[in-house]
């Protein structure tokens, strides 16, 4: 990729539609497109002017459109930019590309107009990031989340972090330049006090990926229980869909059916199993072996159980597979409106006895056909979700940036045993040189390999 070249794509989608965007990037577009467009004087009536006229090749007029005019670096990559709003037919948006083509454009590649917002300065990496999540977003949380990152939420953390390291690091090597004369311009205790707070800043937000990625991807929810326990009526319900078969015969779910509800912005991946039960169909013994396994990978497990059906020893045995898999357990009783349940199912000693192997244990008692209780206990889900964050704290999405801030905590402890231990200034240098490095290859204030910049953007669509 040449910086600067004009590039070309379509940044809207490529299905029939009443308008389509074309947008191209780079030095000449303006003039290339003043070649093919019946209107004059792009460039000298000024950046963010809309222009209606007349795309024609030689053929004719190709389209009527609205061209938009960017001039650098008063636009999204910095560069020069155009966008070409004509009307969403797939031939007619292929025609003006193609006609773009001829005239010495290229095509973009995948996330290239961002690619070039960063390199010129636009935004850092974490923002340019951001743009990707903030696309792929579809949750009230997950906007949010990406909004934040767009605008700088972490990078304005994290720099104000960095420039304090990068500060005593001047000190540190400037005490290397006089090792012969004994001075200190770096305070130890300061520098103690400086490590701990970094630390302090950084460890949430190692803390936040858990809840970042979850925002993300969707929460896994697997939901557990013996046959005709109501999971498959529970899933339904949540759904407000006939997605799994209810029958009366036991086993009629065989397999995982998996969906996805957003509840009060947040997204849940729900997985109705196999009933588990010890049964001499292979097909169906698959299917518990199945139901073990994805509750094992999901982080919230809802264990239905109905108390005429089912003994405090046999759920148990159930949930000992999940023993101390650091599984979020909701203990839910279902048919409530079938039977009493004025006394307590649930003694203290039983949930004293699982207590310590799950990370927390909340019990509901519902009726899978009562939709107000569903209601109440998907809204329940989606709180304690949120719960796993504190509010207005920074949250960070990206499996890079987790790596990046894991390394710099490292970093950071190898400084502070190295105080303890005394060790000379110029040992210490390097493990601080560490910690800004991996700090600043989050937002990209350090060079970042050009390979590494091409898997982040290329996950990027076309026109972006």
């Amino acid at each position: 990729m040449n910086p600067n070249e004009p590039i070309i794509a379509p940044a809207t989608g490529s299905s029939v539609a009443a308008i389509a965007v074309i947008r191209l990037s780079g030095t000449g577009v303006i003039e290339i497109t003043q070649q093919v467009f019946d209107r004059k004087n792009l460039r000298k009536s000024g950046t963010g002017r809309v222009h209606f006229g007349r795309i024609r090749d030689r053929a004719g007029i190709v389209d009527e459109v609205l061209v938009s005019v960017f001039v650098s670096p008063q636009s999204y990559t910095g560069e020069d930019v155009v966008e070409i709003s004509c009307h969403g037919s797939p031939y007619i948006q292929q025609r003006i590309i193609q006609l773009f083509l001829d005239l010495g454009v290229r095509m973009a590649a995948p996330g290239e107009f961002t690619m070039r917002a960063f390199m010129n300065g636009k935004m850092d990496l974490a923002q340019a990031e951001a743009v990707a999540d903030l696309i792929a977003s579809d949750s009230k949380s997950s906007h949010e989340v990406a909004m934040n990152q767009m605008r700088g939420g972490i990078s304005k953390q994290l720099a104000v972090l960095r420039k304090d390291l990068i500060r005593f690091s001047a000190l540190m090597e400037l005490e290397l330049d006089f090792s012969d004369e004994d001075v200190e311009f770096a305070n130890r205790d300061d520098f103690k006090m400086l490590i701990q707070n970094l630390k302090s800043h950084i460890q949430p937000l190692i803390d936040s990926f858990e809840y970042g990625n979850a925002i993300k991807q969707g929460v896994s929810v697997a939901i557990l229980g013996k046959p005709n326990a109501g999971k498959s009526s529970l899933l339904n319900a949540l759904l407000k869909e006939e997605r799994a078969i209810v029958s009366d015969i036991a086993g009629t779910t065989r397999d995982t059916i998996e969906d996805v509800i957003v509840v009060d912005g947040i997204k849940l991946r729900l997985m109705d199993t196999a009933g588990l039960r010890e049964t001499d169909d292979v097909i169906e013994s698959m299917g518990v072996k199945r139901s073990i396994s994805n509750a094992l990978k999901s982080k919230l497990v809802l264990f239905l159980y109905d108390r005429r059906d089912v003994s405090l020893d046999e759920i148990y045995e159930m949930l000992k597979p999940l023993f101390d898999k650091e599984i979020h357990l909701f203990l839910i009783e279902n048919k409530i409106d079938l039977h009493d349940i004025s006394e307590e199912f649930l003694s203290e000693e039983f949930i004293q006895k699982i207590k310590n192997h799950f990370v927390i244990i909340q019990s509901f008692a519902i009726s899978a056909k009562n939709t107000s209780q569903v209601a109440s206990l998907g809204t329940s889900i989606a709180k304690y979700v949120k719960s796993w964050h504190q509010e207005d704290a920074q949250v960070i999405t990206q499996v890079r940036h987790l790596n990046a801030l894991q390394s710099t905590m490292l970093a950071l402890q190898a400084i502070e045993q190295g105080m303890e231990m005394e060790i000379p200034g110029d040992l210490l240098a390097q493990d601080i040189r560490e910690a800004i490095r991996e700090l600043g290859s989050i937002t990209g204030a350090i060079e970042i390999d050009r390979d590494i910049l091409g898997t982040i953007f290329g996950e990027f669509c076309i026109g972006k």
